[in-house]
């Protein structure tokens, strides 16, 4: 059965109403504690390619569960007054994280538009595990 939607319609549908700030823009929010990146990626990934400096680290599953207070799995850090920069490898699984956030009433988040790709290419700092 073919698909009526693909996943790229899926990104391309959320970026199109989300706040994306280049990886380039992102470096500039770095040491602004006003803000706190969110890396979504798989531990795998962050383990071969390590990770930004001070960026929590949250399992793509498990957002939804740790952004609301009503979830057992709620994280206080998300309760705080900060705008949250989610990123992936690549802005697709935290274009689709965003979306999902703002659908749910969470209005401080944006994502890095260009993911980590974009951020080592940028020559953001990166700090490998260990």
């Amino acid at each position: 059965m073919p698909l009526t939607r693909s996943a790229a319609d899926l990104v391309a549908e959320a970026r199109a109403r989300i706040r994306e700030i280049p990886a380039a823009e992102a470096l500039g929010m770095f040491d602004d504690d006003s803000f706190q990146i969110v890396d979504l990626r798989d531990p795998r990934e962050l383990a071969r390619e390590g990770r930004i400096p001070g960026a929590l680290h949250c399992p793509r599953g498990m957002i939804e569960f740790w952004v609301d207070p009503g979830s057992p799995y709620f994280k206080p850090v998300f309760g705080e007054d900060k705008t949250f920069v989610f990123h992936c490898a690549s802005g697709w699984r935290s274009a689709l994280t965003v979306a999902t956030l703002k659908d749910m009433g969470f209005q401080n988040a944006a994502h890095i538009s260009d993911g980590f790709k974009g951020w080592v290419a940028a020559g953001g700092p990166v700090e490998m595990p260990g």
